[in-house]
């Protein structure tokens, strides 16, 4: 899962840091992606670490509605609403030729 999106969450000046990944460690996943570009943002990976606490249905009630104007345009998710994070927009070869049973079921 990736917290942040590469930061862009964090320009919507909506959640900080670590609320991003007291969030994303609240959920059930296998893996949390923090990233650790800098010993600030190693720091702040233990901070979330050590500071986690599950959060009750309020608390991430409360932490979508602070982010949901700012979610509903989709510009902070550029992995989600873009193919700029996505290397076969860029290197389509490396999806292969469609198997022949796909390109039956293929419009024209």
């Amino acid at each position: 899962m990736k917290t942040m999106a590469n930061g862009h969450i964090l320009k919507s000046n909506t959640v900080t840091a670590i609320e991003c990944l007291h969030y994303a460690l609240n959920l059930p996943t296998s893996v949390v992606i923090t990233g650790v570009e800098s010993m600030e943002i190693l720091e702040q990976a233990f901070t979330a670490a050590r500071t986690f606490h599950p959060m009750s249905t309020a608390q991430v009630e409360a932490l979508l509605a602070k982010t949901a104007t700012a979610a509903a345009r989709g510009e902070f998710e550029l992995f989600k609403t873009t193919s700029i994070y996505d290397g076969t927009a860029y290197y389509p070869k490396w999806l292969g030729e469609e198997p022949q049973r796909v390109r039956r079921v293929m419009p024209s």
